[in-house]
């Protein structure tokens, strides 16, 4: 048989595996630009362009706390041509948040490919307020019950059920204010109208490092070590023994639901190509994110489904119920 039929079967006998090779590939981000989810997508696409030998654009679909970019990706032609940058909220707390208003399902809507970042949360107040320990703000808030103030980048969000289980575990009350996004809620919190927050690190370590805020905590049981200014900054299990406390969320890949296993498999190998590339993991740290990867999509699946019940403790936790 002719050598040139030969290379063409494979795209004969898989039509979209030749029309994904074939086309730009978009990673739809559910986030403004500029943020973690946004700047992981950015890092990402830059190592799978020469990986892939395509290349890897973002496009960024904000709205509905990551639900109008998921539903876009969910209903895309299952090509690999359309990618999402999804993560733990959206796959597991939206569920929750959103009832009966959700427009996809997570499980079988989407071919999940790999997690590709993990991070956590950091609690900050200003640097002039008297609080100068997790213990001594734990000890103000018992003392005055709602009344220190806590901004969250939206209900639902990671930082508002951060706040919602760190009040849960030190017994405290605290009136938590809504932002849109976490940016005007530091302009608040810098500004004195907020008494802390307990939000995601990249926007918040810059302002720690030039001594505006003091930071407190970290989300996650362990130390955030590999961040600098941050290093010494006691973890959730040195602080609430025995509590649970693990503010950990990640970001990952998935394609559309009916994406070819052989474009799935394509795509896994060049995601976590991706997040081993030495430079991928370096430019995240300072973020306050570690690279991460799943052995397989159906490994990665698999977690998704043990990440359920954590998820759903949460939203019920923080009492949230969004439409």
């Amino acid at each position: 048989m002719n050598r040139r039929v030969l290379l063409a079967l494979p795209a004969i006998l898989h039509p979209a595996l030749a029309l994904s090779q074939a086309r730009p590939i978009r990673i739809v981000v559910p986030f403004p630009p500029g943020g973690a989810a946004d700047i992981t997508a950015r890092l990402l696409a830059a190592e799978m362009t020469p990986l892939l030998g395509q290349t890897v654009t973002i496009e960024n679909r904000p709205g509905a706390g990551g639900n109008i970019a998921a539903e876009v990706v969910a209903r895309a032609t299952p090509d690999g041509a359309t990618l999402f940058l999804g993560g733990a909220t959206i796959f597991c707390a939206n569920r929750y948040l959103y009832r009966g208003a959700m427009p996809f399902d997570t499980l079988r809507d989407f071919a999940h490919i790999s997690r590709v970042s993990v991070g956590t949360t950091l609690l900050v107040t200003r640097a002039d307020r008297l609080w100068q320990s997790y213990a001594e703000l734990v000890a103000a808030a018992r003392q005055a019950p709602g009344r220190l103030t806590a901004g969250n980048s939206g209900w639902g969000t990671i930082s508002n059920l951060t706040i919602a289980k760190f009040c849960k575990v030190t017994g405290i009350e605290v009136s938590q204010v809504p932002y849109r996004g976490l940016a005007p809620g530091l302009n608040d919190l810098i500004a004195g109208n907020l008494d802390l927050i307990f939000d995601g690190m990249p926007a918040i370590v810059p302002h720690v490092r030039e001594g505006r805020l003091r930071a407190l905590a970290v989300g996650s049981a362990d130390r955030v070590t590999y961040v600098p200014g941050i290093e010494s900054v006691p973890s959730m299990a040195e602080l609430a023994p025995g509590s649970g406390m693990d503010m950990s969320f990640w970001y990952c890949i998935s394609a559309p639901a009916g994406t070819p296993g052989e474009v799935v498999d394509r795509l896994h190998k060049a995601v976590v190509g991706a997040a081993r590339v030495p430079a991928y993991a370096e430019k995240l740290l300072p973020l306050g994110f570690t690279a991460i990867m799943d052995e397989s999509p159906a490994s990665f699946t698999d977690f998704i489904r043990a990440q359920d019940a954590v998820w759903k403790d949460l939203v019920e936790l923080s009492g949230v119920r969004l439409e």
